[in-house]
Order: structure tokens, then sequence, then C-alpha cells
């Protein structure tokens, strides 16, 4: 890649002086590296053979153009007291930003890359790194994946990322992605980020090598190429050709707020066979004393239902003092019944903890995202209370809750990045940059 890369400088500019550094864990790679290097007359002791992550032998340099293709996937467990020692310093060493999930180093590549970007006032740097789908989906709200792209997207260092076709590699057939940074972009640029869909430009091998089965020409290059430098005349020009193939977005479009919506918890309460079951196997109830007792003052109630709770508990007071169970149920064993006897039912009573507030249905529970410039909060205009998108939209698809939604929606909204790439044409790609914003709602 290291020669490749030369060799396209060199083409563009033959007066070009163009030194080469690298490092490379597997022994044979590096090998191959090196011997190249000194066949081309390069400096073959720029070329490190150590892992990134833990041995930066290139510590304190900075490049004009980063190149990576990192493994898919892999995990850091090997050097997780060195990456996490390295964390713990914040931006004052490369992984302030955030730490992936242990089976998958790939952010980490890129935060180790970032950090040997050089500073603008010295000209800035560019970096291109292949990755497959798992950097742009994974990690949940707070994540490390999420903090480290809200940390790439604040900066405005991320300048595109191009969708490639599958089967490009030769020991996996799935689907691939360039992301492209600079610290240094065009005006024009800032503030933006280019999608580009180049999974149609690729032609068939005549013999396939393992999983690759596709390459993308010369020409195709050439295309995609211009397509990438043209990418904001091509997006502004609906009758443009290749309108489909590129979108521009600013940084904040990919800004989600995550919203859990919580609905109300509606319950009565029966007991069945299947509830003497459940409570005969509760572990509080194998402990109880008078565990007999109980489970003949449920039997004597089954095929019973209540539709408020204080008319439950009444009469299985009245079941317990018939069957000789012995004072006050201890809270676990409480519990337990209540759980067992509880069958959830919209027509059902609305359910409250000790200061009335409406207690949620997890069964219910659902999320919403919501682009960061559209508020979730209603509020007051002219002494009228006026409604936002998040909250017609909501009212709209759960309209038990409408009633008293404004009352109870949080107004707690963290400065954070979350996200869902709004990207029609690239289907099934995908940030999810997210962090939870808890609303309920109750009727």
């Amino acid at each position: 890649m290291l020669s490749a890369a030369e060799d396209v400088v060199t083409g563009y500019n033959a007066d070009a002086t163009v030194t080469l550094f690298g490092q490379e864990l597997n022994p044979e790679s590096y090998a191959i590296c090196k011997s190249d290097l000194l066949i081309k007359g390069q400096e073959a002791d720029n070329i490190a053979n150590d892992n990134s992550f833990s041995h930066d032998r290139h510590y304190g340099k900075r490049f004009d153009y980063l190149l990576a293709n990192p493994p898919f996937g892999v995990e850091w467990k090997k050097v997780r007291e060195d990456v996490e020692r390295e964390a713990a310093l914040g931006h004052a060493g490369r992984f302030g930003a955030g730490l992936p999930r242990i089976n998958d180093g790939s952010l980490l590549f890129l935060q180790h890359m970032i950090a040997h970007m050089k500073p603008v006032h010295e000209g800035g740097s560019r970096v291109a790194i292949v990755f497959n789908g798992s950097p742009l989906f994974t990690g949940g709200a707070e994540s490390g994946e999420s903090n480290i792209r809200r940390w790439i997207l604040e900066n405005d260092w991320l300048e595109g990322i191009v969708a490639l076709p599958d089967q490009l590699f030769y020991n996996t057939g799935i689907s691939t992605y360039f992301w492209i940074l600079s610290n240094n972009k065009a005006e024009r640029d800032r503030g933006k980020v280019i999608l580009l869909d180049a999974r149609e430009y690729w032609a068939k091998m005549r013999k396939s090598l393992g999983d690759k089965r596709k390459y993308i020409t010369e020409e195709q290059i050439a295309q995609l190429t211009r397509l990438y430098n043209e990418a904001q005349a091509i997006a502004a020009d609906e009758s443009h050709e290749l309108h489909d193939k590129v979108k521009i977005f600013d940084r904040s479009d990919f800004g989600y707020q995550r919203i859990t919506v919580e609905r109300p918890l509606r319950q009565r309460f029966e007991v069945t066979e299947q509830t003497l079951a459940e409570v005969d196997n509760a572990k509080p109830v194998g402990k109880y004393d008078d565990r007999e007792a109980l489970l003949a003052a449920l039997r004597a109630l089954v095929g019973h239902t209540w539709w408020k709770k204080v008319d439950f508990d009444a009469a299985f007071r009245q079941a317990l003092a018939e069957a000789g169970a012995c004072g006050k149920l201890p809270t676990p064993v409480n519990k337990a019944v209540t759980n067992a006897v509880a069958v959830s039912d919209p027509e059902g009573e609305l359910q409250t903890d000790r200061k009335g507030a409406p207690l949620p249905d997890p069964d219910l529970r659902d999320n919403e995202n919501v682009p960061l410039g559209e508020d979730i909060d209603e509020g007051e205009k002219g002494g009228e209370v006026v409604g936002c998108a998040f909250v017609s939209r909501v009212s709209r698809r759960y309209p038990e809750s409408q009633a008293s939604l404004r009352s109870v929606t949080h107004r707690w909204r963290p400065n954070v990045w979350l996200g869902s790439m709004p990207m029609r044409a690239m289907r099934g790609t995908m940030f999810r940059c997210r962090s939870q914003v808890r609303s309920a709602l109750s009727s």
C-alpha cells in the first residue's frame, strides 16, 4: 500500500520527494514491506514491527497523508492494559475520545492515525482508512464507539465516506467503506460530510482469488475520483445523471437524540393454576415458613379476577387468615405473589408508585430518534401551549398517552451526538452515535 501511494504521488509530480513510514504487527507482512522499500531505495528503517496500540514506534511524528487497511473485527484484549492506561491520560494520549468494545479495535486504529495528523498551521493532514460496517453501526448510547464518532464529527474531521462494492478482498466478501478525514478541509467542505455510493462500480474477475470476485478498474477509479471531487456540484444538481450517487449533509444532520418512550403500566389481577406454579417456584416462597398456608390461600382464589389491586389485596388477606397464615407476609414473598398474579391489560388499573406517578410498562417501551435540530419539548407562546414535531408524532403513534404528555415529558437534553445516517441511496448504512433521553408518557 505504501509503494502504491508513492507511485500515485510521483505520477502527479515526478519531482516530489516521498518519504514512507509504517508499522506492521505481522512478521511476514513486515518483512515483505521492508524488502520492497529496500528495493525501491527508501529508508527501510522507517518500517517498524510492533503492535500499534501498545507500542507506537512513530510516537511524536506527524505526517501529511495517512493510509490504513486494518484487520476487521480484531479484538485488542492482549493489549487492554496498555490501551486503557493511555486512555486514562485523556487527549494527552491517543485514545482520549473513548474505547470501543474489546472485540473490535477498528476505531482505535482511527484514533491512532488522527494522533499523527499535522496541525492545521503546518498544512494539516488527510486520512484514508478502510472499514467494514461495524464502526458505522455498533455502539449504543454513550458507548465508546458513539463518543469516538461524536468527537470526529464535532471537530469537523469527517470529510466523506465511500461505500465500496462487496467481494473486493481475498479473505472476506463483506461490504467495506472508505472513511476520509481531514483537519484542513476546503472552505466549501467545512461543516459538511460527503456520502458517495460506489457499490456498483466494479468488474468481475476472470478467476476468483479466495473471496475476491470483483475489482475496480482504473477507469472506474478515475470516475469515482471525479465524482468525489465534484460532489458539491453534483449533489446540488438534481438533473445530473449521477445525482443519486452523492449526498452532502451538514455534520449536525448526523446528530440524533434517542428518546425512550415509556407507556403506562395497566394491570388486572387473577389467580390461575399457572399462578400457583409460579409462586411455588419463587425462591423467596421456598424459604418462607408458612409456605403451605400461602399456597392454600392462593388455591382458594383460583379462577377469580380483580380489576383493582386493592380488591385483590383484601381478598388475599382474608384467604391467608382462613388458611392459618401467621402475620404479615415478608416483602420478598409479597412481591413474588404480586408479580405472579398481575397481568398486563390495556383495560386494567393504572399502576403508580408511592408518590402517585404512573409506572412504565417495560413490555411497551419504545424508542424514537429525533434530529438534534428538532425540539423535543412543548413550550408556551402567547399564553398557549405550543407543540413540537416530536410531541405530535409520538401523540399520533401512542394516542393513549396524549392527554398528559406535556406534563410528564422530561426536559433533560444532553449535548450529545447520536445518529442515523440520513442517506436513502446508501441502504442500510447508518451511524448510531446515540444517547438516551427518557420521555415518560402516561394517560
